[in-house]
């Protein structure tokens, strides 16, 4: 199972930078219980072995005058893998997108897209997505509001299965 080739140390270190990136290492060396320097080695292993994939800040849309958020369900012409890895490069492209999965179903992709008010988002949607090669569909969903917005995983669950699988 995932996550039981690393030690409970190395999952509170983590579960500690998900909830806060900008402590200190010896504030998390504090947290999780060891001294500084180990801590340290542990969080730059935890890197190179790409459990870490970065560090950011979470921006306020709204703050910042992205007034509209929309998920767009996209349908595609082709699901051949050399049109679908074509798409997910062209939406790496889109500044408004910011998050593209692909989907198992009825829809190839959601795509998470942002933009200052709808006016902005519809010259986006008209102009580039509806044009762009294999679109076949789109729908989308204006979000009213959101309820929560958790990045990460949720590491009670990881240390609950690890426990009852030992």
């Amino acid at each position: 199972m995932a996550g039981t080739r690393l030690d409970p140390i190395d999952r509170k270190i983590l579960a500690e930078l998900q909830a806060d990136g900008r402590m200190t290492n010896v504030e998390l060396a504090k947290r999780v219980g060891i001294s500084a320097p180990p801590c340290l080695r542990r969080v730059r292993t935890l890197e190179e072995q790409g459990f870490i994939k970065g560090y950011h800040a979470e921006v306020a849309p709204r703050e910042l005058g992205f007034e509209v958020q929309v998920f767009a369900m996209v349908g595609l012409s082709s699901q051949a893998e050399a049109d679908l890895s074509a798409f997910e490069e062209r939406c790496r492209d889109w500044s408004l997108v910011r998050e593209c999965h692909m989907l198992n179903g009825e829809v190839d992709f959601m795509l998470k897209c942002v933009a200052p008010d709808l006016s902005s988002f519809q010259s986006f949607l008209t102009g580039q997505l509806l044009t762009a090669e294999n679109v076949a569909s789109v729908k989308t969903s204006l979000v009213i509001r959101n309820a929560k917005d958790e990045p990460g995983v949720p590491f009670d669950v990881l240390e609950e299965r690890l426990t009852v699988n030992a």
